[in-house]
């Protein structure tokens, strides 16, 4: 069972709303020396940009970014051998076989971060949405009141020579957003894989300046990734009149920041250009790093016990990834079977093992979730 990138899914709501998944079985084997057949692969098609984690301590797993990268969720189990594989010089007709061995369960916590070249980060009603739907195919929902979009949303802005940018609209972050206030944090974590951060600013906001400082603070404060990040300022609707005069001002404090206008257009080619060659030279940056190859590490060879026995109260408790496999395939209802599971066993050396621990006649060897009785072998 396979976590497969796939550009065409577009959130993790499939998964969500069906989150068991079960391989079928493999096909039996037939006679005349017939194999059976292996089941097919179970892909889970996920958004580009899906962190997978470990259930239980929060690890993670894989990060699949990249169009049909996989992700082994769980392994399916060996197929058992069929009668005929036992037959040998001294046995032509064997009469055991094995079963096939259970397939691998796993629990995953999957996440999604989005994956956008620029991440437009603004106050609530600062007119990221609008500015996203000026410059890309994206329609988001639109309102004259803040917290509209509660989703960040995607679209692809096309330039001349067949250049494309994507580009991300983070709904309204507010002070707090790093702490958790409103839903900061699910807000914030998509900006982490935005190459650029464009801040747009509402120049009708009593201070521009301060507002600036909101959002670059909560940023600091969710992730210290934003540190070297390239950012672009750009002060928006400056289609009122009043906040136009007020340019000049806010130009000073705020360098090179661009004036724009989401609704009418205004200043946003030379914006997009500029965002352009920032993200080209990230670019460049990331495949010069990519290229330098890290030296391979020597390689470490350490002896691996095929199995270890602990006593506990009632018996002994043994691990090892080949008893348990011999234990899940054999056929208990079959005397040939049990002859041969205990010739596995004697060979292994467990019952070498066992004696020199002191195992007695009906002590209890748990192994997996199989308990045994102890006998003495001879």
């Amino acid at each position: 069972m396979f976590f497969v990138a796939a550009s065409r899914v577009t959130s993790l709501e499939p998964v969500r709303y069906q989150a068991h998944r079960k391989a079928e079985s493999g096909v039996h084997g037939k006679g005349s020396d017939c194999h059976g057949r292996n089941a097919d692969d179970v892909l889970i098609e996920v958004p580009l940009g899906t962190l997978i984690r470990h259930i239980d301590n929060d690890e993670v797993l894989a990060d699949l970014t990249q169009e049909g990268e996989r992700f082994l969720a769980a392994r399916g189990g060996r197929g058992g051998k069929g009668n005929a594989r036992f037959a040998s010089s001294t046995n032509r007709a064997p009469k055991c076989a094995e079963h096939g061995e259970p397939g691998a369960e796993a629990e995953y916590l999957l996440e999604l971060k989005l994956t956008a070249e620029v991440g437009i980060v603004g106050l609530p009603n600062a007119g990221k949405s609008t500015l996203l739907s000026r410059i890309s195919g994206a329609h988001p929902k639109i309102a004259s009141y803040p917290f509209t979009t509660l989703a960040p949303n995607l679209g692809v802005v096309s330039l001349d020579d067949y250049r494309t940018l994507t580009v991300a609209d983070i709904p309204g972050i507010i002070e707090g957003a790093a702490e958790g206030r409103g839903l900061g944090h699910d807000f914030l974590r998509h900006i982490e894989r935005t190459r650029v951060l464009l801040f747009l600013v509402d120049l009708g906001d009593d201070d521009p300046g301060a507002s600036l400082a909101v959002l670059e603070n909560e940023l600091a404060r969710h992730s210290p990734v934003f540190g070297n990040r390239p950012r672009v300022v750009a002060l928006n609707k400056a289609d009122v009149p009043e906040n136009r005069a007020r340019f000049a001002g806010a130009a000073r404090e705020l360098r090179d920041a661009f004036l724009i206008s989401a609704v009418t257009g205004e200043g946003i080619p030379p914006l997009i250009e500029h965002l352009w060659q920032l993200v080209k030279r990230v670019r460049q940056e990331e495949q010069e790093s990519a290229s330098i190859v890290a030296p391979k590490p020597e390689r470490e060879y350490t002896y691996e016990a095929p199995f270890t026995v602990t006593r506990t109260g009632a018996g002994f408790h043994v691990e090892g990834a080949a008893l348990l496999r011999a234990v899940r395939m054999t056929d208990f209802d079959n005397e040939y079977a049990l002859r041969h599971f205990q010739d596995r066993l004697r060979r292994s050396g467990l019952f070498r093992a066992l004696k020199r621990m002191g195992a007695r006649e009906g002590d209890t060897i748990v192994i997996g979730d199989f308990q045994l009785e102890y006998r003495a072998d001879d």
